[in-house]
């Protein structure tokens, strides 16, 4: 198994990402912020700069957390459209071949909503370059919250994948290793965060999202690559990402960097005691 991270909760330079990569072994940045800066809104320039200090690291970019659907399905879609053009770009600049996404967050979910949803996704799928693999994140309050709607989609979209996040499942009611079981032929990868029943979100392993048992099961599928998500501890950049909500955190840690550095020491360790190798 092959370990990502989301590096931008351990410091919002790049250079505290690095380091908390390196320290805790990790080669694979899902790159979601750099400096504070939202990966969509950085210019091409500034991902070249980026790619060239990565590089030199020995840091390669798995893939791109892009904000791309993280938006109500109210506002119009052309401007968000044309960000996605450019986060395209980006990810070719940056070495990604996935971004992760989303779909939008809807007030309601009735067949209004599931056809304007449909039509967005599939436009973003049809535009798509075909070295890039877009993966839909089942995000708390966005149309693809529960499975039902995840299916809906994936089934009428053959170039969507999933990145599976059993946290997000439980905020919203459900049982991961069903929602695994029946996403399982979609799943790409998979985001590392766990919560509670109460939606609060702690360590991997201490929540209800059965994250020894999804990994077995992720395996059984031949995935690899799981990204680190800790989310035990606000950082820059977290308040553009929540919908109007905050951090809902059982832990307490005096850093990111230490939060990061439980999260990834935790994670490790369920790895191990499934007697997977992490390479």
């Amino acid at each position: 198994m092959k370990l990502c991270a989301f590096a931008d909760e351990a410091g919002a330079p790049l250079g505290e990402q690095i380091s908390a990569m390196k320290r805790n072994g990790i080669s694979l940045l899902e790159i979601r912020h750099v400096d504070g800066v939202n990966i969509a809104d950085i210019t091409a320039a500034e991902a070249r700069e980026i790619r060239k200090v990565l590089d030199d690291a020995g840091i390669s970019v798995w893939s791109v957390g892009s904000p791309i659907g993280k938006y109500p399905l109210s506002e119009p879609f052309a401007p968000h459209f044309d960000t996605f053009l450019h986060t395209t770009e980006l990810a070719e600049i940056l070495g990604a071949e996935h971004m992760r996404i989303f779909s939008f967050f809807a007030d309601a979910c009735g067949e209004r909503e599931k056809e304007e949803v449909l039509l967005r996704m599939r436009t973003l799928c049809e535009r798509a370059p075909a070295w890039l693999t877009l993966c839909h994140e089942n995000e708390k309050e966005i149309f693809g919250d529960k499975i039902a709607n995840c299916l809906a989609m994936h089934r009428e979209l053959p170039r969507l994948r999933a990145v599976f996040d059993p946290a997000n499942f439980v905020q919203c009611g459900e049982n991961t290793a069903a929602a695994f079981d029946a996403l399982a032929p979609y799943i790409e990868y998979m985001h590392i965060k766990d919560a509670r029943a109460d939606g609060k979100v702690v360590l991997a392993g201490d929540g209800e999202g059965k994250i020894p048992l999804v990994l077995e099961k992720y395996r059984a599928i031949g995935g690899e690559v799981v990204t680190l998500e800790p989310h035990l501890k606000a950082f820059i950049g977290l308040d553009k990402l929540e919908n109007g909500g905050s951090l809902k955190g059982a832990c307490v840690y005096e850093t990111n960097a230490a939060a990061f550095d439980a999260a990834a020491a935790r994670l490790k360790n369920i790895i191990f005691d499934t007697g997977v190798k992490l390479i």
